[in-house]
């Protein structure tokens, strides 16, 4: 019988992620085929752990406590190297604590493994339930991707990896830094399915606009090579152009040098031993019984 392990970072949202346990457990009965198990990963929450009980569908289920915040994307990369070094599965399902990424779409996940078990899927956004700003904001930072990068990125982490998937992915360093860009370089071909960004069980989004930015650089950042190639044909188009319209494109020529500084102080990020020195982060790791 084949294993999915799900792997869920969380920072202080135990209401939201007991909701959400609760929630997968009954979206995956149906599938009798596979066994669950599910790592928790806990960003040094400050609020207090609430009385967690595991599902029935699940095999086996533990909280692996960090010692220090490392924030979502970092947790993950943890997550990913610690499970593919340390446990035994066949795939790893990825999704947010705080239901965004609605449990009822694993079915949809698991259906798309059944038809192509060697290839990964992942959740395309075709619909989101953010306000107006936000997802017009969220349509800018896409063209923008697309315009240095080349690359159509319209997921985030909600997917499914098989365990080859998982070996290419969990030593790369830029998946210390961006997830989504990580997969879209690395992994080839990949499935997806259709899928809704849900709203949250509890309290508002964490997303806010600095951090929305702070994302999509992070996400262009794992594409560096590609953006400094298309950045240099920019300047070099913009440069012949100003003999003929004039200090416009001299304004565009230093936008697009500030955004590639940017670019390479985000990708210093992407460094190897942070992966490897956080395993000095991890503290207790619990194993939730009953």
């Amino acid at each position: 019988m084949k294993k999915i392990i799900i792997l869920i970072p969380v920072y202080n949202d135990w209401e939201s992620l007991k909701k959400l346990i609760n929630e997968i457990n009954e979206n995956i009965g149906v599938f009798n085929d596979f066994n669950f198990e599910c790592i928790i990963i806990n960003d040094a929450s400050t609020n207090q752990l609430i009385d967690i009980t595991k599902p029935s569908k699940f095999t086996s289920m533990e909280i692996l406590n960090m010692k220090k915040n490392r924030g979502h994307a970092r947790c993950n990369a943890f997550g990913i190297r610690h499970i593919f070094q340390n446990k035994e599965f066949d795939y790893l399902l990825l999704m947010d604590g705080d239901g965004e990424d609605r449990p009822i779409e694993i079915k949809n996940l698991i259906e798309k493994i059944n038809e192509n078990p060697d290839i990964s899927v992942v959740a395309k956004r075709v619909k989101r339930s953010e306000g107006f700003l936000f997802q017009l904001l969220y349509q800018a930072h896409k063209l923008i991707t697309f315009i240095f990068t080349g690359k159509n990125i319209n997921f985030g982490n909600y997917c499914m990896l098989t365990k080859n998937d998982v070996g290419k992915l969990h030593s790369k360093a830029s998946l210390w830094s961006s997830f989504s860009g990580s997969v879209k370089k690395y992994l080839k071909p990949i499935n997806k399915i259709n899928s809704i960004r849900g709203l949250r069980y509890f309290g508002q989004s964490h997303m806010s606009l600095f951090k929305l930015i702070i994302h999509s650089f992070s996400i262009i950042a794992v594409f560096k090579y590609q953006v400094f190639f298309r950045s240099t044909l920019m300047i070099i188009v913009f440069a012949y152009l100003s003999f003929f319209i004039g200090n416009v494109t001299i304004f565009l020529q230093i936008l697009i040098i500030i955004f590639n500084l940017i670019i390479f102080l985000i990708s210093k990020r992407e460094l190897e031993k942070d992966l490897i020195n956080s395993y000095n982060n991890l503290g207790e790791v619990k194993k939730i019984t009953h």
